[in-house]
């Protein structure tokens, strides 16, 4: 199941244009030659992801899981603030964010390769980084 929404996503991406890093470099040079389709692609990313939410929800438990497993704090804390900015600039330069940077994998193009590899290198990296200490009350 998984490997086909992960099919279904790259398609959307590519059929969206998302693997093209112009168009998503468009969409963030507001002051110069704007290009709004990232816009409407996140509009129906929001659009799917609310009617699945409202679905999902709806059941007593997740099909392939005996409970939902959720988040167990709402904080922002310094190490999102920073995961936030490093994904922003990340994404700013190449014009890839990690869905399209997959994606794009198929097209053998050795600066995507580059790309994925140092992203792969960035999540193994923070996965060893020491957990933050939990606020005492």
């Amino acid at each position: 199941m998984a490997c086909l929404a992960g099919l279904l996503f790259g398609l959307g991406l590519s059929l969206g244009g998302m693997t093209q890093p112009a168009v998503v470099l468009g969409f963030l040079d507001i002051f110069g030659n704007w290009n709004p389709r990232l816009l409407f692609v996140m509009a129906g990313a929001v659009l799917t992801t609310a009617i699945g939410y409202r679905w999902v929800w709806g059941r007593a438990r997740p099909w392939f899981e005996s409970e939902f497993r959720l988040p167990a704090t709402r904080q922002i804390d310094s190490r999102l603030v920073l995961g936030a900015a490093l994904f922003g600039i990340g994404w700013g330069i190449a014009g890839y964010c990690p869905g399209p940077a997959l994606a794009s994998l198929g097209s053998g193009l050795v600066p995507v390769a580059t790309l994925v590899a140092t992203m792969v290198l960035g999540w193994w990296l923070a996965a060893r980084l020491p957990a933050p200490a939990k606020p005492t009350t």
